[in-house]
């Protein structure tokens, strides 16, 4: 198609201010009826669809950009190496390998990483819906008091939700407790199998598998982080020899831990701590343990059977004792 040669510039035929389209337009053609259609039908909507896609692709970007960031830090928190030292202590105080140590690390990178992944969402995608609702030429200010009105509404009828998200992303983080610890919430004690932002799974003693949210979580005992202790009270007759008994303790509860595999379960020497309650049944002697987490209950039984073994050989008697 020939167009006829105008006279002029691209400021007599285009809307102030002069866009590059327009400019553009005019440099090619040089005529005036197909600048001024260009100005007046095509400019502005091409311009604002161009600031939309432009708009979108920057926010993608960006957002890719920073999950990708994201991912990378918290797959060095979920994968990073343990030191030489804490990898052998690891050995004996997680019940013979570093795993859950390894599966408590990537449970909580990868819920903050789920946390902060979803935060850059929001941020990134709801300034670039508020730009392109700027580039339409709409009033964002009615948008913004209703989405206002509106999550206030939600977060005061999800408020419970709310709350449970908050205390599972802060559980989490802190390390309180994670899969495979034994753990006391109070109305529920059992072996935890699961830990999501809103509930807490467990497994009590009989099987019984309890869904405690997270905000109803007021106090949590745990008893698999770091350590444990055995604490054994021996109840004895009045007229034994109490020298006696704290030797044979001291004896019995110390060859159990260089015994194999007790060994491992027990971290330091075993200590009797003495006469712990009287009664007019019984004099109540006080043994006391260091365990790895979660063996306390395994080593207070074999430690029990051997008490009971041992007193038996020495003709040893125990009473029956009613705690006060």
């Amino acid at each position: 198609m020939v167009f006829f040669t105008s006279k002029g510039s691209a400021g007599d035929f285009c809307r102030k201010p002069v866009t590059t389209g327009c400019r553009l337009t005019w440099n090619i053609s040089h005529n005036s009826d197909v600048t001024s259609t260009f100005s007046n039908w095509i400019d502005k909507p091409l311009t604002i669809a161009l600031k939309i896609i432009i708009s979108i692709v920057i926010a993608m970007i960006l957002r890719r950009i920073v999950n990708r960031l994201i991912t990378r830090i918290t797959l060095r928190m979920a994968e990073g190496t343990m030191p030489e030292r804490l990898r052998e202590r690891t050995r004996t105080v997680f019940d013979g390998s570093p795993v859950l140590v390894s599966e408590r690390r990537r449970q909580r990178a990868e819920t903050t990483g789920s946390v902060l992944r979803s935060v850059a969402s929001i941020i990134i995608l709801g300034s670039a819906a508020i730009n392109i609702l700027r580039y339409l030429h709409l009033d964002v200010t009615p948008f913004l008091a209703s989405a206002s009105i509106i999550g206030v509404a939600v977060a005061f009828g999800a408020q419970n939700l709310v709350k449970d998200f908050l205390t599972g992303m802060f559980m989490l983080l802190e390390d309180q407790y994670g899969v495979g610890d034994v753990i006391d919430v109070g109305s529920a004690k059992g072996t935890v199998e699961a830990v999501t932002l809103r509930t807490t799974r467990l497994r009590d003693v009989n099987g019984v598998v309890w869904y405690i949210p997270n905000g109803e979580i007021k106090r949590i005992g745990n008893e698999s982080q770091n350590w444990a202790r055995v604490v054994l009270d021996v109840p004895v007759e009045y007229d034994v020899d109490l020298d006696k008994v704290r030797t044979i303790l001291a004896e019995t509860a110390g060859a159990m831990a260089i015994d194999v595999p007790w060994d491992e379960a027990i971290l330091d020497e075993p200590t009797v701590w003495g006469v712990q309650a009287l009664s007019g049944e019984a004099v109540v002697v006080r043994v006391v343990c260091k365990t790895a987490p979660g063996r306390q209950s395994d080593v207070a039984r074999e430690l029990r059977e051997r008490v009971k073994k041992a007193f038996d050989s020495a003709g040893v008697n125990m009473a029956t004792f009613t705690a006060a």
